[in-house]
């Protein structure tokens, strides 16, 4: 029922859906409380009721209703712990207002938990720290007071912690340091006082810090510098004090840093152009001296520079005339001298930039004089031989006759090939949301085909009759517009046989986005394998592998730039009514250079399925996806997942399938619904199995370079599966 903007209670029949698995109705207008019968709901894993108008009680509860209750507990907490399959609470923009009671420890399956923007007060329980399964959890913009429990060293799974805009208050805990998959934590605009621990270094997997606008003291720890990987840094709107060391420029991944508003001082660190990713630097409203290093010209992807508001001397260097991409700056109110550049970015620049300093001069749009021109002396003009000047015209007018008849021809052939070009460039259809909306039944949950991390699928009749699959991206989601702007470029840029295919696009403003897809019939391959809505023997797995590798091919190598998928896995291959597979959902895929053979994320994919490399140092690579395509390789011959209970501790699906191969024992990991009872048919069966689950162990070696590349994997696919289909045709005869 999600975006189906309906206005009324929650029935309490909801609780006679004994089997309900998944409750999705976001983003709609429903009122009152919650019923106490939805703790009926036993089998529910996902719980989403983000962005409605809900009370954060339950009536007939315990604690009684809203108003009525003694210690103003959220008694919908208390309900939902009933449901002990729950993976999923998602109660985010609801004026729930109460306190989180001690039974949030008691969810032992939970993975994400969102209840940001819900009016909530108190502190945060210490039995948060039970939720060993939990990977996100944000409750960002509440009222939350106390301090970050110690007790989150239990989350052992914890990737993403969104606690700003609360009143939180006390010292960043040590305890932080012992989670060992952390990649974000936002603790922005509390009371956060004390240093930042020096153990936040031991962090290797941390891509994100923010700790803007809080009353943290003390300098930067010198182990902070150690975290190479690091994306953004937000330290701004503190009390942090002393030099900025030199170390800094060992962040070569840093995208944005700001650290604007605190007591720095001393001079720039020269090794801040080591910083060649950097796009946002401001380090306005410090203490800051000496003259800006002529080498920040060399932090070329810069965007944002803001160095006002300090001591800074000098002149301004020319060098940051090479900054092209350069959007903002400002040295205002600094005591800088000489020539302001006229060239490169600085023409758009207006006099605001440049304001209360001592003696800058140069073009009148800053608001400065102009600059005193140097007495140089004008040596005698050299009088040029007439017949010097014959020869000169004489050459141009060749030179112009040349080139126009070059020109001409060019255009025609370029003509030609523009008219060729045209006319094979598909044209697409424009949709409304409003066709949306009556194609998929106002987006019934019964359309519902599935459910990703940045929105939904819904299948969709339009009115011609053609059957369609609409991506509707949930823009409350972190990261959710990126992925609807990178999808849109992956998918109209790109054409291949097992790829999904794009029909078109749906947005209105920032308000709602959607792309219409070709609806692929049999759904998912993890549908396939763990909710038996199909079944594929091994021929069919193999030929589903050798169209992902194919897939996989293409976009490393058949493009123009090499691109990264960044999340294979089961649920992204799509089977259609010939059991062909198509890679889908590209929101995290990324585009590398031509020379590039990787590049950093912040934004982590699935656990179990990405590599050690992206998982520890958001490094993204075409070796990233090899072993994400060796995980689903096992996955799919196995029927075993990555998440599954078993691969907990130490023990994960790469080493278990490794250990069953180098023991001979490959039958005892195989799905048994592939084996043969015909032991002679088995023994042929096995020796191809071993093939292709040998492959897959090449695939995810731990060192990426190790790895074979897809253009390999492809040919050593499509001899196992030409080995098989020989062995079946013999077989059969």
């Amino acid at each position: 029922m999600t975006h189906a903007m309906l206005t009324s209670k929650l029935p309490d029949e909801v609780g006679n859906l004994r089997q309900l698995e998944k409750l999705h109705i976001s983003r709609n207008s429903f009122t009152g409380m919650i019923p106490n019968s939805i703790s009926n709901c036993s089998m529910l894993k996902e719980f989403d009721i983000a962005s409605n108008h809900f009370s954060g009680f339950i009536p007939n509860s315990k604690h009684g209703n809203r108003g009525g209750a003694v210690d103003n507990e959220l008694s919908i907490i208390d309900s939902l712990t009933k449901c002990q399959h729950l993976e999923v609470i998602q109660m985010s923009i609801n004026p729930l207002n109460g306190f989180l009671p001690k039974s949030i420890g008691n969810f032992s399956s939970l993975q994400q938990f969102l209840i940001n923007n819900c009016e909530i007060n108190g502190v945060i329980p210490d039995e948060i720290g039970n939720l060993s399964h939990l990977q996100t959890v944000s409750l960002a913009d509440n009222r939350l007071t106390g301090s970050v429990p110690s007790t989150i060293n239990g989350l052992r799974r914890l990737q993403r912690i969104f606690l700003s805009y609360n009143k939180i208050n006390g010292s960043i805990p040590i305890a932080i340091c012992d989670l060992p998959v952390l990649g974000l934590i936002t603790l922005e605009s509390n009371n956060i006082m004390g240093e930042i621990p020096s153990c936040i270094g031991s962090i290797t997997s941390l891509r994100s810090i923010g700790l803007s606008d809080n009353l943290l003291e003390s300098s930067i720890p010198s182990s902070l510098w150690n975290l190479k990987y690091l994306l953004d840094l937000f330290l701004d709107q503190n009390r942090l004090n002393g030099t900025l060391s030199n170390e800094i420029g060992n962040l070569k991944a840093l995208v944005d840093l700001d650290l604007s508003g605190n007591r720095f001082s001393g001079k720039l660190p020269t090794s801040l152009d080591n910083l060649v990713s950097l796009q946002q630097l401001s380090l306005s409203n410090n203490s800051l001296e000496g003259s800006i290093p002529e080498s920040f010209g060399k932090m070329i992807n810069l965007k944002y520079l803001d160095l006002s508001n300090n001591n800074l001397e000098g002149s301004i260097p020319y060098s940051l005339t090479s900054l092209q991409d350069l959007e903002y700056f400002n040295v205002s109110n600094n005591k800088l001298i000489g020539e302001i550049p006229s060239k490169g970015p600085f023409v758009t620049f207006n006099a605001s930039s440049f304001a209360l300093n001592e003696a800058l001069c140069g073009s009148s749009q800053y608001h400065v004089p102009p600059c005193v021109e140097k007495s140089m002396k004008r040596s005698k003009k050299r009088k040029v031989p007439w017949w010097v000047w014959v020869i000169l015209g004489t050459s141009s007018i060749l030179v112009v006759l040349v080139l126009t008849t070059l020109v001409w021809k060019h255009k025609k052939k370029s003509k030609q090939l523009s008219e060729v070009r045209v006319n094979s460039l598909p044209t697409r259809m424009r949709i409304s949301y409003y066709e949306l909306l009556q194609a998929t039944g106002k987006f019934s949950e019964t359309n519902l085909l599935g459910r990703g991390s940045f929105g939904s699928v819904y299948k969709g009749i339009l009115t011609d009759g053609t059957v369609v699959a609409i991506k509707v991206f949930n823009l409350q989601a972190v990261g959710a517009l990126q992925s609807f702007d990178v999808e849109c470029e992956v998918l109209r840029n790109l054409r291949h046989r097992n790829l999904t295919k794009v029909i078109t696009s749906c947005s209105n403003s920032d308000d709602f986005k959607a792309l219409v897809l070709e609806y692929i019939s049999n759904g998912s391959l993890e549908k396939c394998l763990h909710l038996g809505s199909c079944f594929l023997d091994i021929l069919q797995r193999l030929s589903v592998m050798v169209d992902v590798a194919h897939a996989l091919e293409y976009l490393h190598y058949g493009f123009s730039s090499p691109i990264v998928h960044c999340d294979i896995k089961p649920s992204n291959v799509l089977l259609d009514d010939n059991m062909m597979a198509r890679l889908s959902d590209f929101g995290l895929t990324r585009f590398l250079n031509k020379e590039e053979s990787f590049t950093y994320t912040s934004t982590l994919a699935t656990l179990g399925y990405i590599a050690p490399e992206y998982g520890l140092e958001g490094l993204v690579s075409r070796a990233g996806d090899v072993y994400s395509f060796g995980i689903l390789m096992i996955e799919t011959f196995t029927k075993r997942k990555p998440s599954d209970e078993m691969f907990d501790g130490d023990l994960s699906m790469k080493g278990w399938a490794h250990q069953y191969f180098l023991e001979d024992q490959l039958i005892q990991m195989i799905d048994s619904d592939l084996l043969s009872r015909d032991e002679q048919r088995l023994n042929q069966e096995v020796e191809i199995l071993n093939s292709i689950v040998e492959l897959a162990l090449n695939c995810c070696v731990d060192l990426p370079k190790e790895r074979m590349n897809m253009k390999d994997v492809c040919v050593a696919l499509e001899k196992i599966k030409h080995r098989y289909e020989t062995f079946c045709i013999k077989g059969e005869t």
